[in-house]
């Protein structure tokens, strides 16, 4: 039966259309066009992607049925009724995963040299070999931990791989002992076995294994089995007078002491051991998931470094200069002539760097304000940072400590810049900062003038290799005057700016959207020819799906470009019938915000660091800005174009909440991002100016 406005509820479920995505990902990793440790990437992603699921999403879930919320949401499930949904989807998943990574993936590896061996197929040369390892390496660092009345189960770490042991009763005792031994996690997971050729692994938890009885001197081994553990990685520093680091650091030591939401075992575990297990971890059968060796799927993304197998991967890709080396070391100048849009992967990340490093560098610069939410572990950008602050330069910081796996990381490094002397915001409290902006004032012959990087993704100089993004870099005054503002809002007592040009979230971006929406909606009405393309990751406000609804019923064009979840159901007669939602999975992980609106027949044209999501619209500070300049706005349009029109690696959204990929027999295939790595490469300023740059694939989240 087909959907229609008044069969079924307006909204597909956020939870299933997450675990859609990755279902998404994962026929990527069974797709043999692709090259094989590509796939095995993609494996990989979508492990690392469900680990994350389960510690947020499952959650939270969880932590609205314990606190008895019935009430059905916006897709008409109630909590209790979208988790038997989810176990049961994740469940198809991960079963899904495993059939693809043991029954394909990996056999195929070994045919090419890369063999996951089982201690029973490692040679007496090996096994010695592996011996020696665990009594010289291993044996120090382990910890057989007992179970009994007087010895409580450990508090083990989120996400890493442990052995449950078995033991024989102890004399004159009938019940069975247990006992955990956690797998060091700062080792390698996967030791490489003396081979003339190729390259041989076993798993570190099977080295524990054969030597266990050293762990058990004179006790009797009955079963051992690999588990691992999933727990609610929420993070809610409490106000307590402690300054905000303060109350993270701590919150963060109680993450890893929070509830379980996922336990995986081996699929060998017997049924008693099991029962154990679920008894101390305090989960039930829902959230047990038995799962072949190797538990934990995430290292396979290690097999991407090896040396010497170039055929199994994507080709290096070029990634090109917008600017030639000359304009690389002039960039201020440049900027006093025109604005530059960079596309990256496609065009190199290698600009913005240049730019903040310049700023540091240059005595004419006096001062620089940056937000920073993600960022690689060796920044340049930070660096630089850290050398304009060390150098008497006024800095200005927002790190945004809250960014989710990543606050550790950030603490550490806001401290280094703060003890060379910046000023460094530690977010804003009750909301994350997720704008992405960089502000550089300098004299000039003219006068102090302001030089602006606007983007859509992190200043991450590695994943921006691999995250698709857009950043505009200009010296608009009337950019500077407002980011300008923006800053001194975040900084200090000022009220929320009233951007003319910009919209920031909380609170002017979602009202910006709507009046773009409305005036579309009214232009319909009149006649006019009517259209929003927009991209994002995700899609799941209620309010902009609902004026999204009511453009498509007024006779707006509505094609969307939605990564992730989308809740929006597309094409029901009555209610949807204008819009049509795609969804790239690919080489690349399509992490850039773009909005055009058709504006009778004059596109407006939007980047933003928000997605169409309740949390960035009322609960998180975010930028949108728009593309001004004619030659930049039209890439930008030109490139949103290319991604809708993609029917090699597009999915398409059906009313039901079905993804679908294939495209119309009569259509020339067109593969987005291959044609925009080609279009990048045939616009670079010279040949000169081309570099090599290894990559690796991208994560989902973002």
């Amino acid at each position: 039966m087909s959907t229609t406005a008044s069969s079924t509820p307006p909204f597909l479920n956020r939870e299933l259309s997450w675990l859609a995505f990755n279902a998404r990902v994962l026929e990527e990793a069974a797709n043999k066009a692709n090259r094989l440790l590509e796939r095995a990437k993609f494996a990989s992603i979508v492990a690392s992607n469900l680990d994350e699921f389960f510690m947020v999403r499952v959650a939270e879930l969880k932590h609205a049925q314990a606190e008895g919320e019935r009430r059905p949401g916006p897709c008409g499930m109630t909590p209790a009724e979208q988790l038997t949904a989810v176990s049961e989807r994740a469940h198809e998943l991960m079963h899904e995963l495993y059939a693809s990574v043991t029954g394909d993936i990996l056999p195929a590896l070994r045919a090419h040299g890369i063999d996951f061996k089982t201690i029973d197929r490692v040679t007496e040369h090996q096994r010695a070999a592996l011996e020696t390892f665990f009594h010289d390496d291993l044996l120090p660092v382990l910890t057989p931990l007992a179970i009994d009345e007087e010895r409580p189960f450990p508090m083990l770490a989120s996400l890493t791989v442990n052995l449950a042991f078995w033991l024989a009763p102890a004399a004159g005792q009938s019940e069975k002992r247990l006992a955990v031994v956690q797998v060091p996690p700062r080792l390698s997971r996967l030791i490489r076995l003396n081979g003339r050729e190729g390259y041989e692994f076993v798993l570190l938890e099977d080295v524990v294994r054969l030597c266990a009885e050293a762990l058990f001197p004179g006790q009797v081994i009955l079963e051992s089995s690999a588990f691992r553990l999933a727990r609610d990685s929420e993070v809610d520093p409490d106000d307590d007078g402690r300054s905000f680091v303060e109350a993270l650091e701590a919150e963060l030591r109680r993450r890893r002491r929070s509830s379980v939401v996922r336990l995986e075992v081996e699929d060998s575990v017997s049924d008693g051991l099991l029962a154990l297990l679920m008894r101390h971890v305090h989960v039930e059968s829902d959230d047990v998931y038995r799962v072949p060796s190797p538990v934990d799927l995430r290292c396979l993304m290690s097999l991407v470094d090896l040396a010497g197998f170039p055929a199994l991967l994507d080709p290096h890709r070029l990634s090109t200069t917008v600017l030639t080396s000359d304009e690389m070391d002039d960039i201020f100048t440049v900027l006093d002539q025109r604005d530059v849009l960079l596309h990256h992967p496609y065009e190199s990340f290698d600009p913005v760097v240049r730019f903040v490093e310049l700023a540091a560098a240059d005595p004419d610069v006096l001062a620089i304000k940056q937000t920073l939410y993600r960022t690689s572990g060796d920044s340049p950008i930070v660096k630089a940072l850290t050398s304009a602050a060390d150098s008497g330069k006024q800095v200005t910081v927002i790190v945004e400590l809250r960014a989710r796996f990543d606050e550790a990381r950030n603490i550490l490094w806001a401290r280094r810049l703060e003890e060379m002397g910046a000023h460094v915001i530690y977010g804003v409290r009750d909301y994350k900062v997720h704008a992405k902006a960089c502000l550089v004032v300098r004299r000039t012959s003219q006068g102090v003038r302001r030089y602006l990087h606007l983007g859509t993704g992190n200043y991450n100089d590695r994943t921006a290799r691999v995250y698709s993004d857009m950043g505009l870099l200009t010296s608009s005054p009337k950019f500077g005057s407002e980011v300008s503002a923006f800053f001194s809002a975040l900084t200090g007592y000022s009220d929320p700016p009233r951007f003319s040009t910009l919209a920031s979230a909380p609170h002017t971006l979602r009202s910006r959207l709507r009046k773009l929406i409305d005036r579309e909606v009214r232009r319909a009405r009149e006649g006019q020819d009517a259209e929003i393309r927009a991209k994002m990751n995700s899609l799941t406000d209620v309010e902009m799906c609902l004026a999204l609804y009511e453009a498509s019923r007024a006779g707006v064009r509505v094609r969307l470009n939605v990564r992730g979840i989308c809740v929006l159901r597309p094409g029901v007669p009555g209610l949807s019938e204008n819009i049509t939602v795609t969804s790239i999975v690919g080489r690349y992980l399509e992490h850039a915000r773009i909005f055009v609106f058709n504006n009778g027949g004059e596109p407006e044209v939007y980047l933003s660091s928000a997605d169409w999501m309740t949390r960035n619209l009322d609960h998180r500070v975010e930028l949108m800005f728009p593309v001004e300049d004619a030659t930049c706005a039209a890439k930008v349009a030109a490139a949103l174009d290319v991604l809708l029109r993609d029917t090699v690696k597009a999915r398409h959204l059906d009313a039901n909440g079905v993804w679908r990929l294939g495209s119309p027999a009569h259509d020339t295939p067109v593969d987005a991002q291959a044609f925009l790595d080609e279009l990048a490469i045939r616009s670079a300023p010279s040949a000169d100016d081309t570099r090599f740059q290894p990559l690796t694939g991208p994560g989902a989240g973002g």
